[in-house]
């Protein structure tokens, strides 16, 4: 028997539902919001991706250590991913449109210290607010959209551009980043200044002011605040940390330990807290729970991906910043192209089967990929693999976000979406921590590089993620059309 949550994904999703939100006509303000939202969203994702390819001139003009430079990056998903929980239920409780401006003010503010300083260390610690930053605007900025769009053709029309936009800044951020960085690195930090700015003021003015149904009722939680967010961190610092000190060292082992008893703690004071800042209950929501391991099974895959495609470009073939980036291109044109049509396959096919598609998709991807050795041709051997993911994005993409908030109460939806992006975040430094891992393990050549070995070695461990992942929702796609065929079966 199915539960609430699955039944209210599938009627979601049914092409012949009529409601009130069929009309796909929207107005001025409709679009401004929808733009306001997406213009955070795809300055979250850009900005998640661009600085990484600035960090060798940031490394250089600022002096720092190859240990000191790699937070450079660390530190935003550090912030990003400690905080979400958090800022997702502060969004309910609180007020979505506050949440969101507050995020895209902290972001802008940290993006200009960065741009600024001389000190390497004052750029960490900006990134770490600006991961802040985003973590408060990504569930503030889809709750907002789910609860401004009727569910069905509208809403799931609305979730399709609003993640084409994630998309296309996680898959053209080294563009942008291999661009601004041929000016000058500072630009990585202060064009998303401007774009912050833009955003603040477009909010302002389209994305209407919270009222009191917009809050949840009750008190905020400070204990269960503080516990999931201290373990948060702790989890997503010693997965960052855990390839450079050890996956079995007594530092990784104990930060592993206080994760575990934090959780625990945070689980006792949620079931004893008259307004606990986590409801259990909906984790026992398996639309949610479930979409957010595919989520963490995309971005984990692809940035992977990514960074192996990256090495593998720059390192052992010599291209340039910008080659690799104009290499990659192709992954933002087509997402940019399908995914705002993803709400009409959605609705005509069901989240499940345009989940499983995706992953189709992108395991095909990756095992294309590795046919590369010295001399593959990007015709032949690279370009099918970034046509592929150009279409398991927004396939994929837009439909874990729909099942995950389909059938959340409307003073939930911060909170969902703020577990949905933990399963982003998170599954992106657990797999790309797993993956480097094992490349060190392959070894490295005699200058110092990486080996081709050491890259084959990495994409066997992503494509056996992201085929796995296939086949849980091959089976997913199965179970839910059987419950739809039996419940429109005849009654005897």
């Amino acid at each position: 028997m199915p539960t609430s949550s699955e039944s209210a994904v599938e009627t979601a999703v049914e092409p012949e539902r009529k409601t009130e939100g069929t009309d796909n006509s929207w107005g001025f303000r409709q679009w401004g919001l929808l733009v306001s939202v997406c213009a955070a969203f795809f300055l979250d994702a850009l900005d998640n991706i661009m600085v990484g390819v600035a960090v060798p001139p940031i490394q250089a003009d600022l002096g720092m250590s190859t240990a000191a430079v790699q937070w450079v990056v660390s530190a935003y998903v550090l912030g990003f991913g400690g905080f979400l929980l958090l800022s997702g239920r502060m969004a309910d409780l609180l007020g979505r449109r506050r949440m969101f401006l507050w995020g895209v003010a902290i972001f802008a503010v940290g993006s200009m210290v960065g741009g600024i300083t001389d000190d390497g260390l004052v750029v960490i610690i900006a990134r770490f607010v600006m991961g802040v930053g985003a973590a408060f605007t990504a569930p503030a900025s889809l709750s907002i959209i789910i609860t401004s769009f009727p569910a069905g053709p509208q809403r799931n029309r609305a979730v399709g551009i609003y993640t084409a936009c994630g998309a296309v800044g996680y898959s053209t951020g080294v563009i942008v980043g291999g661009a601004l960085t041929e000016i000058n690195w500072r630009w990585t930090f202060i064009l998303p200044v401007a774009v912050a700015i833009l955003t603040f003021i477009g909010a302002v003015a389209l994305v209407p002011r919270d009222v009191k149904s917009d809050r949840a009722e009750g008190k905020f939680d400070v204990a269960g605040a503080f516990t999931v967010t201290a373990a948060m961190l702790i989890l997503v610092y010693s997965i960052v940390e855990a390839p450079n000190v050890g996956w079995l060292s007594a530092r990784t082992l104990g930060m592993f330990a206080a994760t575990l008893v934090l959780l625990a703690a945070f689980v006792a004071i949620e079931r004893r807290a008259a307004q606990p800042l986590l409801r259990l209950g909906l984790l026992r929501n398996r639309a949610l729970v479930g979409a957010s391991l595919v989520a963490a099974a995309i971005l984990g895959t692809y940035m992977s991906f990514q960074f192996i495609g990256g090495l593998y470009l720059q390192s052992l073939r010599d291209w340039s910043p910008m080659q690799m980036a104009l290499a990659f291109l192709p992954i933002g044109l087509l997402i940019a192209t399908i995914a705002p049509r993803a709400g009409k396959l959605i609705s005509r096919f069901g989240v499940q089967w345009m989940i499983f598609a995706g992953f189709v998709a992108y395991t095909a991807s990756y095992l294309l990929f590795l046919r590369i050795d010295e001399t593959s041709s990007y015709v032949w051997v690279i370009l099918p693999s970034i046509v592929l993911i150009g279409i398991a994005f927004p396939f994929s993409f837009p439909a874990a976000n729909v099942q995950a908030t389909t059938g959340v109460d409307d003073s939930e939806q911060g909170l969902a979406a703020g577990v949905l992006q933990t399963g982003y975040q998170v599954g992106a430094a657990v797999v790309l921590a797993i993956v480097t891992a094992t490349m060190a393990g392959e070894g490295t050549s005699e200058g110092g590089g990486e080996t081709l070995g050491s890259f084959h070695q990495g994409l066997w461990v992503v494509t056996a993620i992201s085929a796995l992942t296939m086949v849980l929702t091959l089976v997913a796609a199965l179970r839910a059309s059987a419950r739809k065929r039996a419940a429109g079966s005849p009654q005897h």
